[in-house]
């Protein structure tokens, strides 16, 4: 009864998050990584918002991460290959518990010259300690410069991706954590038990876009 509460708390929400970010800040993205319209397809609900989106760049830009790793493929994969792609040429880990889809997204990526480690996972309960299910993650990078988390979708739980700090010890120092749909109640809930359980991360919420991105940063 508790999860169908906290899911019409976030209705309104969604509504709300429908366009994705304006036209303009998705033109400005695809102009940053010299990418023609076509290359991204209209941002919303599902979708990431452009807010993370531009995130996604400036770490790239700013940290030239040697290897990023995502939890949710879709429009992050193109942007954070396309970034690494232009900024030292980092590797990209994607993983998504849809094999169909993964498959898209590899062909997707190939269309535009680009390329990324696309693994398909299945999901299981008792992955972590927090509740729903959870991506079966193997093989992963020993160390990791760039978390991106996009995944799994808030219809499992609303807290389902608080599971993601199961790969904080994997982050160096200067590594970074994005959170997508940072505004909704479950992530907010996720983002201070996080704060509380990893001292070493320093954790903002930033309010722009529509969805709203947390921003977690280890400090050397």
């Amino acid at each position: 009864m508790a999860i169908i509460g906290f899911g019409l708390v976030q209705w309104p929400w969604l509504l709300r998050s429908l366009s994705g970010g304006s036209g303009a800040e998705r033109k400005r993205l695809l102009e940053r990584l010299d990418l023609p319209e076509r290359a991204l397809p209209a941002l919303g609900s599902w979708k990431a918002d452009a807010a993370l989106l531009h995130h996604i760049v400036d770490v790239v830009e700013r940290d030239r991460p040697r290897i990023a790793v995502e939890l949710g493929a879709g429009a992050t994969t193109l942007v954070t290959a396309r970034a690494l792609q232009m900024h030292g040429g980092g590797q990209l880990v994607s993983f998504d518990q849809h094999g169909d889809f993964v498959g898209k997204t590899r062909a997707w990526l190939a269309e535009y010259g680009l390329d990324a480690d696309m693994r398909g996972v299945a999901i299981a309960r008792g992955r972590t300690e927090w509740p729903g299910y959870w991506y079966v993650l193997d093989d992963v990078p020993d160390r990791i410069d760039l978390l991106t988390i996009d995944g799994p979708p808030w219809t499992i739980h609303p807290l389902v991706r608080g599971g993601a700090d199961s790969l904080f010890d994997r982050i160096g120092p200067g590594g970074t954590v994005l959170l997508d749909d940072a505004a909704r109640p479950g992530e907010r809930v996720i983002a201070a038990r996080w704060a509380k359980k990893w001292p070493a991360f320093d954790f903002r919420l930033d309010k722009g876009g529509t969805k709203g991105t947390l921003i977690g940063t280890r400090r050397r």
